[in-house]
């Protein structure tokens, strides 16, 4: 357990985070945390009386007859439940382009290649929640399978209010701008180049030091890799104690948006124990693999999380990076092959470049190659490639972040990501260049009796 912190706030709410941020470090682990010794019971989780008069709560993300492994749950200290709120009523939206159920009345099958360019900020006061908006997915949130894709573009910081998503896990990847976060275990500050996982059922808020800011979100309904699990990082306890009238919680719900009304901040948690929490990490500590003699690894080397499902090696949802590193490999085309894949992809690019588009995929932009849809180098990069021969000497990817969310799943993308003017309508061209180099001696063509080994008698 960490020194206790000597920082409690009263009433100047959570607009400013210190630069010196202390994280729990560790995955998967059991934590503890008090913002003031001695507010963490001993012994039991759940005293007749709490200490300094605070109540028990717990926040679990799995059921309770899940085995000892598996089972993800918090206790909370906190000064008032989070029960204490006025009914929900829905929120009208300020638009209607977040979905969580994924048929045929409101999203699109379609096995095209699919780009698109950065979405411009808005100009009009956009926060996280009114600017987080689907691109494509699968499955449903009530059936409690499948994922969603997101991306959002904000320009301000929430105000007097909290979002809590009640149907799944989000993964978040800023791509510009750093994010404050204020979660019920602590803050946590994320900066582009940076992940965060927000776990289903808790309440937090986005504030934007930086301003503008735009990014991506995987959410998952219903994760292990080459990560160093002491490279994550989760909150420590930290509490406000003050009136907050007015205060609104927003709560996800089946794809659709819920207010309730209280008069308190819901970041009153002054301990908690237990290993149901947020947590982020820094992409660059990512240590990522690669042939060091001939061939291309299969991108999969390079999982940072997964999200499994009950089939042994497949993902509900992976997510994949593409770090700086070296390529080494000799006698061997070294940008990604040209495939076809069962699982499907959505790519993002936080900065740089990607070493298999010369041209078009720009930060903060992206690309859907869906299950079976043909996909890989463009013309630029393969006819580079092979120019430089097998005498390529070693050489190093520098300066690019790029990811992608791999799925088993076949998803459907939105309308309005279809129709978007922000839609690459061009991105088929950068493989029509591709011609034959196809080339033999026509003694070297084999008769097709002998090429089916058959025998004439």
């Amino acid at each position: 357990m960490e020194k206790p912190a000597t920082e409690v706030i009263k009433g100047d709410g959570w607009g400013r985070f210190p630069d010196d941020l202390e994280y729990h470090s560790g995955f998967g682990n059991h934590f503890e945390s008090e913002v003031i010794a001695g507010s963490l019971p001993r012994g039991q989780n759940s005293p007749l009386i709490c200490p300094f008069g605070l109540y028990a709560e717990q926040i679990s993300g799995t059921s309770f007859t899940s085995p000892r492994k598996l089972s993800q749950r918090s206790w909370f200290y906190r000064i008032k439940p989070s029960v204490t709120h006025e009914p929900f009523w829905p929120r009208e939206p300020s638009h209607k382009k977040l979905v969580s159920e994924f048929d045929g009345s409101n999203t699109v099958a379609n096995p095209t290649q699919l780009r698109w360019k950065p979405v411009d900020i808005p100009d009009s006061p956009t926060d996280f929640i009114d600017g987080l908006y689907t691109i494509c997915g699968a499955g449903s949130s009530f059936l409690r399978h499948g994922f969603a894709i997101h991306m959002y573009i904000a320009n301000k910081s929430m105000d007097n209010c909290a979002f809590c998503n009640a149907d799944g896990d989000f993964l978040v990847v800023p791509q510009q701008g750093r994010l404050w976060i204020t979660t019920e275990c602590g803050r946590l500050q994320v900066s582009p180049g940076e992940i965060v996982v927000l776990p289903q059922g808790f309440r937090f808020v986005v504030d934007l030091p930086d301003g503008p800011s735009r990014g991506y979100v995987a959410e998952v309904f219903g994760a292990n890799g080459l990560a160093a699990s002491r490279d994550f990082l989760a909150p420590t306890a930290w509490f406000e104690d003050c009136p907050r009238p007015g205060f609104t919680i927003i709560q996800k719900f089946g794809g659709e948006l819920f207010n309730a009304r209280q008069d308190f901040s819901p970041f009153n948690v002054v301990a908690w124990h237990g290993n149901y929490v947020p947590y982020k990490y820094d992409l660059s500590k990512f240590c990522p693999y690669n042939t060091v003699l001939i061939d291309h690894g299969d991108p999969s080397i390079n999982t940072v999380l997964t999200a499994p499902t009950d089939k042994p090696g497949v993902a509900l949802l992976d997510f994949v990076i593409f770090p700086p590193r070296w390529l080494v490999a000799e006698h061997t085309f070294r940008p990604p092959y040209y495939h076809r894949n069962c699982m499907s992809e959505f790519m993002g690019l936080i900065y740089g470049g990607y070493e298999a588009k010369a041209d078009g995929f720009l930060p903060g932009g992206a690309s859907l190659h869906s299950c079976m849809t043909p996909h890989g180098p463009d013309t630029k990069t393969y006819e580079a490639t092979v120019a430089r021969g097998n005498e390529a000497g070693p050489h190093k990817i520098t300066d690019t972040m790029a990811f992608m969310f791999e799925s088993c799943l076949m998803p459907r993308t939105c309308p309005w990501a279809l129709d978007s003017h922000f839609r690459d309508l061009d991105y088929y061209q950068c493989w029509i260049g591709l011609k034959s180099h196809f080339s033999h001696d026509k003694t070297d063509v084999k008769s097709n009796d002998l090429q089916n080994g058959n025998k004439s008698g």
